[in-house]
């Protein structure tokens, strides 16, 4: 009857009406009816101060299962209680294959499990801290040296190049015929209507209905392609060389390197998402509209901050494959054991042993293969995507149909900085002309913050002239409307982009800066005021903001003597500069209070705005004015001293010294620089300066000097010809001798291997007649002829020849 509540005696009957199937678990766990429902059981409820009693436990076959046995209302200590290994059905499945398990055997630890326990919570507490400081400290990279940067720019340029002209080729058979009319198909006739709308629609509706063809054209297309490929990814640098030893392609790399191929891919519609972005490209060309092929481009980085390649790991096989004595025994053990009830099941029936029941799956059967290819995985962002000419509004927008699926969207893509197979720092946008321009600050959502310091054109010296240099080619030799518009339109997205919110993008911004990023030799104007505050944490104190054109960069006094300026008279430093422990003090220098400036904290700087041109004291009566050395110091043009002129030195031979020399003129040689072999600099004197009105005489005889020396050069090189011709001819003599008392058919059978296996060279050199090897215009002189000359011959040793007496080469005239 409802209501109503049940006696308490029938407790004590409850062994007797347990079913049978309880009873075998029970047995099964190691434990019995009796003894589960022992009258000398504890309360559920224990009153304060009173001590379980454990309850008498009957023997079994499994000693181990007996000692981890737990019943619901028994006090056992926390250790026995096993918490590290849980059942397979919490689990995924894709994490258990993963995970490896090991028998532990508690048995022998538990005398002692209070001090170990105690021990090791220490231990662990005082450890993890310690790991994860040194862990930090490994993770932090080291910076790049001089030499190792140099290296990176250069490969970084030439990796550059690569890239451009394999997209110009890509671009090029987007206009191949045979590849558009394979994928004309593809375009209904209603959607040709929708790409190109009708003159008559105003240009919202024109727009539109390019919008709406582009959105059919893109699903149709991404419906027939399938991505079978890997494509373009980013390239990084490896931590070492050997990693790079045992490197291999990829096998799902693109394998689209012909014309041939393409057009087999643009025939079946499949390869990888950056043919399929090309594909598309010319499939829009083929329609009539005005499309760009855009790709990122991806170098390897010249950064310090990049990330590097890690070799991937090894995946784990779905088959073991039987090679050694380990794998097989795994393999038995794994197909071969025994069933056993898993520990959830155990725990769904209420066993109390389920804790300590091994959790021991029976052999399962190996998944089916899957009919489908095994994904690959890239990038969430495109390499390769297309830009479409908005006629209506004249611009140029993206079109992406295979990754993102994005119609008139460019920030969806730019990848993040995290992304390590895609990095967006150059991208470029090829036309069907062959024209190709950089429309990076588009996509880019921090181009001068982040993007440029990536690129050559931010980070590098001269960076931006060799990139312009590099595009030449590719650019259109006379600019047309639509180009302007396109410049207007990436100028003002780059003037639009809000100031950066993180501390490091202010280094060497070219907008904003803040004084921490400040080099050496940089100062802030007076009275610059700040236009914001940044802080690099919650926790740390906000800096202050200026612009860049208020930075200035300030030099020494001698820095500013050498480009041509002077500081000007009761200018205050605005900076000091420590100086090196090892300089030399040098002269006296007034500090413009008439103090000595060697005397000062440091070396003071100036700004601009406190130095002057400087000039040195006029040239009066035709006397150039001089330094204590005797010569004039003239670093840049503008140091020349009025009514004077400079007269620069043509060759290595200074004529113009000589020439003013020879007239008798006053001259002073021009100091132009110096040559600095570690810190010893030496000076550079090239020219000199004379008064204006002696140029013309030294000009002229200097010119006259000039072809003076030159005809010299000429007579010491005729003097080698006739000494070479003269040696000649006397070889000649000499063999003409040797055969003068020999027949025609010994002299032949003689001079027969010579011509066989000899050349002409061969025979010359063997009668010590030197070739054009002896000098670089063929008549120098060899080192050892006056010891030939000087030789006693073979042959004539019986007649005394002077060389100066003779008048037949060496022998008497006829």
């Amino acid at each position: 009857m409802a209501g109503q509540k049940r006696k308490a005696p029938r407790r004590a009957v409850v062994g007797a009406s347990i079913p049978g199937i309880y009873e075998d678990m029970l047995a099964e766990a190691g434990a019995s009816p009796g003894a589960a429902s022992s009258p000398d059981r504890p309360a559920k409820r224990m009153k304060p101060g009173e001590k379980a009693r454990a309850p008498p436990v009957q023997p079994s076959q499994d000693d181990s299962a007996d000692e981890d046995v737990e019943f619901e209302d028994v006090l056992i200590p926390a250790p026995s209680i096993q918490t590290t290994v849980l059942g397979s059905d919490d689990e995924d499945e894709t994490d258990d294959e993963d995970i490896e398990f090991e028998d532990v055997d508690l048995g022998p630890a538990r005398p002692t499990l209070d001090n170990s326990l105690a021990s090791a919570t220490i231990e662990l507490n005082l450890t993890a801290h310690k790991t994860s400081g040194i862990s930090k400290q490994i993770e932090r990279r080291k910076p790049l040296s001089k030499a190792e940067k140099e290296k990176r720019i250069i490969t970084h340029k030439a990796h550059l190049l690569c890239l451009l002209i394999q997209c110009a080729r890509r671009n090029r058979w987007c206009n191949d015929s045979k590849a558009q009319d394979a994928l004309r198909p593809l375009l209904t006739p209603k959607m040709m209507a929708a790409l190109r709308p009708k003159g008559k629609l105003n240009q919202f509706g024109m727009t539109e209905s390019l919008k709406d063809g582009l959105t059919q054209a893109s699903r149709a297309f991404k419906t027939k392609f399938r991505v079978t490929e890997r494509g373009l990814r980013r390239c990084l640098w490896a931590e070492n060389q050997n990693l790079l030893d045992k490197y291999e392609l990829p096998e799902d790399s693109d394998s689209c390197a012909s014309l041939d191929e393409f057009r087999k891919g643009a025939a079946s519609l499949q390869g990888s998402r950056d043919l399929g972005a090309q594909l598309f490209c010319a499939l829009l060309r083929s329609a009539g509209l005005e499309a760009r092929l855009v790709c990122s481009l991806q170098p390897l980085a010249f950064v310090s901050w990049a990330p590097t390649w890690k070799p991937p790991r090894n995946v784990k096989e779905t088959a073991p494959k039987p090679t050694s004595e380990d794998s097989m025994r795994d393999l038995k053990r794994k197909f071969e054991a025994p069933p056993a009830i898993s520990r959830a099941a155990a725990r769904r029936f209420g066993n109390a042993a389920a804790s300590v029941l091994e959790d021991n799956p029976g052999p399962t059967r190996a998944p089916p293969r899957s009919r489908h290819p095994k994904p690959i995985k890239e990038s969430n962002f495109p390499v390769y995507w297309v830009e479409v000419l908005d006629v209506a509004h004249q611009k140029w927008q993206p079109v992406d149909p295979l990754v993102t699926d994005s119609l008139w969207r460019p920030a969806k893509l730019e990848p993040p900085a995290t992304d390590r197979e895609n990095c967006m720092c150059y991208v470029m946008a090829f036309e069907a002309d062959g024209t190709a321009k950089d429309v990076t600050r588009r996509y880019a959502k921090a181009y001068t913050s982040k993007t440029r310091r990536m690129r050559l054109d931010g980070a590098a010296e001269d960076g931006a002239k060799w990139w312009r240099k590099a595009l030449k080619p590719f650019a259109r030799r006379w600019p047309t409307d639509l180009d302007q518009i396109e410049a207007n339109e990436l100028s003002a997205i780059e003037m639009r982009e809000p100031m950066p919110r993180n501390v490091a993008d202010f280094k060497d911004h070219p907008v904003y800066a803040l004084e921490r990023h400040l080099r050496r030799n940089e100062v802030l104007v007076p009275g610059a005021q700040p236009t914001g505050t940044v802080g690099a944490g919650s926790r740390a104190p906000l800096e202050k903001i200026y612009r860049r054109r208020d930075v200035r960069v300030a030099r020494s006094r001698d820095k500013w003597y050498r480009m041509g300026r002077e500081v000007k008279p009761m200018e205050i430093p605005v900076k000091f500069l420590p100086r090196r422990a090892n300089t030399k003090p040098g002269d006296y220098v007034d500090d413009g209070y008439g103090g000595d400036e060697r005397d000062a904290a440091g070396t003071p700087l100036f700004m601009p705005e406190q130095t002057e041109q400087f000039r040195h004291p006029p040239v009066v009566n035709g006397r150039v004015p001089k330094n204590k050395f005797g010569n004039i110091d003239l670093y840049v043009a503008s140091m020349c001293p009025p009514g004077g002129v400079y007269i620069a030195e043509e060759g290595d031979v200074p004529l113009a010294a000589r020439a003013a020399y020879i007239l008798g003129i006053d001259y002073a040689p021009a100091l132009t620089g110096f040559s600095f072999q570690g810190r010893q600099g030496t000076a550079i004197l090239n020219g000199i300066v004379v008064a204006q009105e002696s140029e013309e005489a030294v000009r002229a005889v200097v010119s006259g000097l000039g072809d003076v020396e030159a005809q010299r050069e000429s007579d010491v090189r005729a003097a080698k010809a006739r000494r070479m011709w003269k040696r000649f001819l006397l070889a000649l003599r000499i063999r003409e001798r040797i055969y003068s008392g020999v027949d025609a058919e010994e002299r032949a059978r003689d001079e027969r291997p010579q011509t066989n296996g000899e050349d002409e060279d061969g025979v010359a050199e063997a009668y010590g007649v030197g070739g054009a090897d002896d000098d670089e215009s063929g008549l120098g002189h060899d080192p050892g002829e006056e010891a030939v000359d000087d030789a006693p011959s073979d042959v004539t040793e019986e007649y005394l020849m002077d060389e100066d007496d003779l008048g037949g080469g060496g022998f008497f005239a006829e």
